[in-house]
């Protein structure tokens, strides 16, 4: 059920009618590339299959393990492909893997501008899905110091200048830092109603909600929404939701982070509670219980706002 197999009877219960018909869905957000997965990589990605997911994407955030998420991908594939033949039937497919490329700003302090350099050259020559994760993030007080945001707020437009160039969506992170981002995002060029984009993980109020999909970005959800105590969070999807429509929504796990509520253990070592795309199920469940959707036709309307976010024309599983 959960991942991690720690969910308990009446939680697993809860989910049965879920799992039981694995209604397709895009983990829109993801670190899988992680060495975290590495010993049991092939096990989550067959776990995640049976689970419904059918597309994941893998999303940068320092120069140095851009390589790592390619060689991730090609694993996968090879994965596919091997399934295919086995079966004898090319409609036997795992999961179809999608790279985003960003510089992510909480990891300013290593980023260069030779990084952005080769960030650029990459996307012209290799064109992934989108430029991610992006943004701006004044969690710590070292990187609210005005050198540092300064630095954050270069790093943000250059990249927003590459996906408006490469004409991608972009995957924003956004942390504790919304009113600044919103007015970069106001000001530029970039034009999520045209190119798309997501507001990953978002973590706003209600107003903040609104703003980024009134610019026309979907709002990442994440395993937080399966916390009852995560009021603000579930309060202002509720809020984006009265006023746009279930529509303004995607779903994503971001593992091996944001581990589900019902898939936590009281061990709270990183390992015993790390995420995977397997979990994605319980976000559209606790969604479905929030919002009083019907499952499969918030899946289906996931899946949709996915391919409307990221630009793209995936069928939808039948």
């Amino acid at each position: 059920m959960c991942g991690n197999e720690s969910a308990t009877i009446a939680e697993k219960t809860v989910v049965r009618e879920i799992l039981k018909n694995a209604y397709p869905l895009i983990d829109t957000h993801t670190h899988f590339d992680a060495p975290v997965f590495d010993k049991d990589r092939r096990q989550q990605v067959e776990q995640a299959y049976s689970q419904g997911i059918r597309h994941l994407v893998l999303v940068g955030y320092l120069h140095q393990y851009f390589d790592r998420m390619y060689g991730t991908q090609d694993f996968i594939n090879k994965m596919s492909q091997s399934s295919a033949i086995e079966a004898n039937n090319q409609d036997q497919q795992c999961i179809k893997t999608h790279i985003a490329l960003g510089l992510h700003p909480f990891y300013i302090e290593q980023h260069t501008e030779e990084h952005l350099k080769q960030l650029e050259q990459i996307v012209v020559e290799s064109r992934p899905l989108a430029i991610g994760e992006i943004g701006l993030d004044t969690f710590t007080d070292a990187m609210k110091q005005p050198d540092v945001f300064a630095k954050q707020e270069k790093f943000f437009k250059a990249q927003l200048d590459m996906a408006v160039d490469s004409g991608l969506p972009v995957m924003l992170h956004i942390r504790k830092a919304h009113a600044e981002a919103l007015a970069i995002l106001k000001a530029h060029e970039y034009d999520a109603h045209k190119l798309g984009g997501i507001a990953h993980s978002f973590s706003g109020g209600e107003q903040e909600a609104k703003a980024f999909v009134k610019l026309g970005f979907k709002l990442g959800v994440t395993g937080q929404i399966t916390n009852p105590n995560a009021k603000k969070l579930r309060r202002a999807i509720q809020v984006a939701v009265n006023s746009h429509g279930i529509e303004c929504l995607v779903i994503e796990t971001d593992c091996p982070d944001m581990t589900p509520i019902m898939c936590q253990t009281s061990d709270d070592t990183h390992a015993h509670n790390r995420n995977v795309p397997a979990n994605l199920p319980w976000v559209l469940a606790s969604l479905s219980e929030l919002l009083e959707i019907p499952h499969d036709k918030l899946a289906k309307q996931l899946w949709q706002n996915s391919c409307n976010a990221l630009k793209v024309n995936w069928a939808y599983p039948v």
